[in-house]
């Protein structure tokens, strides 16, 4: 692998599959991770190693799904907790148990994030970080469009990219081009990586894996539109925010009952038809794992409302 000057290529095994990563810096340096987004490598960072503070240790590796890491499954039931967790298997591989420093970029963001919240961590730098609500079908204050989710998930990525990923497309020729894609979407159009760069650039994203357990996912028929829902597998499906995750913590504290938070960017708190129907499905899932939900409250501008005080339950 030809890196630039000061990064090095490793790969290990962890306790949870076989992971590729750079790195730059001392064994013994300050740990900064570097998590990817959604298509691409830990070498979308390799530009930032060689001019990097002499005291860290920067860490990027390929995540599940991508790059040269071990191709395996992707749960989307977990949200990006599988990402989350093989960072941290990655980290306990190394020997590093000081909290570290994360930086994550699109998909890797939401993947921090899921990190700090079962683990203590330096500090967290979104990069341009996937909405706090996932992809797709949801309105500006996070609701979804539909009780199902439709118009999220693996449905949603291009059938077209998908296929040229996989057949290992260089080409310029299409708007739907692996190339033109990464030109147009990852940074700003005004922008171009030096020819060599971008050829690099151009393979570690042919390295994706396609399909169901990676990109973009499965997906579940529905009748609204655009007649598909997020399946359970897949990165598209991962990136989404679902009552399972609400409930994932509420067991794990083993709760009795939980009361629902969320805000309305908009100041407005008044709940919307789609934040009744959210709760009615969390409401439905509480009463299947015997955990009450006593209340949905959509805090706004200065003001909140409660929806059990509403009369919405």
């Amino acid at each position: 692998m030809d890196l630039l000057p000061g990064v090095r290529s490793q790969t290990a095994a962890t306790d949870r599959l076989r992971v590729h990563w750079i790195e730059s810096g001392p064994a013994d340096g300050v740990p900064v991770v570097l998590l990817h987004g959604n298509l691409s490598t830990g070498r979308f960072f390799e530009h930032l190693m060689p001019g990097a503070p002499a005291g860290l240790r920067l860490i990027a590796p390929d995540m599940r799904g991508f790059g040269d890491t071990e191709r395996v499954p992707i749960d989307a039931t977990r949200g990006l907790r599988d990402w989350a967790d093989d960072a941290a298997a990655l980290l306990d591989a190394l020997g590093i148990t000081r909290p570290v420093h994360l930086a994550g970029w699109s998909t890797g963001g939401a993947a921090i994030a899921a990190f700090a919240a079962d683990r203590p961590v330096a500090s967290l730098t979104f990069i341009d970080p996937v909405s706090p609500y996932g992809y797709g079908g949801v309105r500006r204050e996070g609701t979804p469009c539909c009780p199902d989710y439709a118009g999220s998930g693996g449905g949603t990525g291009s059938p077209d990219l998908t296929r040229r990923i996989a057949e290992g497309d260089r080409s310029s020729d299409d708007p739907a081009s692996p190339r033109n894609v990464m030109n147009t979407s990852y940074w700003s159009p005004e922008h171009r990586e030096p020819a060599d760069r971008e050829e690099i650039l151009l393979g570690e994203i042919l390295k994706s894996q396609t399909g169901d357990d990676g990109y973009p996912g499965d997906l579940v028929p529905t009748e609204n539109w655009p007649t598909v829902a997020p399946g359970t597998r897949g990165i598209l499906n991962a990136s989404l925010v679902h009552p399972r995750e609400i409930f994932r913590e509420a067991i794990a504290e083993r709760a009795a009952a939980i009361i629902v938070v969320h805000n309305h960017p908009s100041g407005d708190p008044t709940p919307s038809a789609e934040d009744r129907a959210i709760t009615e499905r969390l409401r439905q899932v509480g009463e299947l794992v015997g955990i009450r939900v006593l209340d949905h409250v959509v805090v706004g501008q200065g003001r909140w409302a409660s929806m059990a005080e509403e009369g919405h339950w």
